[in-house]
């Protein structure tokens, strides 16, 4: 689920202008989704994924709104201090986008949160994507994806972004790249419409999927609204 201004909404390529769904109260359907029992929540706080600046508030919330449902949740982490906030705040896995290909050594991050972290490779046109998408890293997914193991990362989120909200169906070669490239826990995100992606993602090579739209809409065989 992605919060944009107060709001659970999907973004069509992760353009901020390009808003595709309104999912409404981002905190009832945090509750809706837990009653599913998934192995997490995954929320992105979008705002702060563009702006900067932990989402302290927001994780709170969201954390209790899941419980006891474990939160993994992203944007506006720019140094080890906001992860280690967020994980103060109650989530479980931290994802670290923009900072994890900046200044900061990666591996300060592993040392302060370990398997807690989760770094997000957002890939559109070749390059590693941050800021929200917004800026171009000039990495290459396998040049990340090295970066990662390096510092002992052990989980990423690997995005599609121009499949991302579209319901156009996942890049499986952007999964079997990452695959070849990263020995750890690979979950993968952009374009999943049903139960046959998920299948095809993983084998692909993808651990776990990271649905959005197409929970809200209710093409995996279940509404987001349900209670059961």
């Amino acid at each position: 689920m992605d919060v944009l201004g107060g709001r659970a909404v999907r973004l069509e390529q992760g353009d901020y202008d390009r808003v595709n769904l309104e999912g409404g109260d981002p905190l009832e359907l945090v509750a809706a989704a837990a009653r599913r029992n998934p192995p997490f929540v995954h929320v992105i706080a979008l705002d702060a994924a563009r702006d900067g600046g932990a989402p302290i508030q927001l994780a709170r919330d969201v954390v209790a709104a899941a419980a006891p449902v474990p939160v993994q949740l992203g944007g506006g982490v720019r140094s080890v201090a906001d992860a280690v906030a967020l994980s103060d705040a109650g989530v479980a896995r931290v994802l670290v986008g923009s900072a994890a290909f900046g200044p900061i050594p990666l591996a300060d991050f592993v040392a302060a949160l370990g398997e807690r972290v989760v770094v997000a490779v957002d890939v559109a046109e070749g390059t590693v994507r941050t800021a929200g998408w917004l800026a171009d890293s000039g990495l290459s997914p396998e040049d990340a994806l090295a970066r990662c193991a390096e510092a002992g990362v052990e989980g990423i989120l690997c995005t599609a972004i121009a499949r991302d909200g579209t319901a156009s169906g996942p890049d499986l070669d952007l999964i079997r790249r990452a695959r070849a490239a990263f020995a750890g826990e690979i979950l993968a995100a952009g374009g999943v419409r049903n139960k046959r992606d998920v299948a095809a993602l993983a084998e692909a090579g993808a651990d776990g999927v990271v649905v959005g739209r197409a929970w809200l809409e209710g093409t995996l065989g279940f509404e987001a609204t349900s209670a059961t």
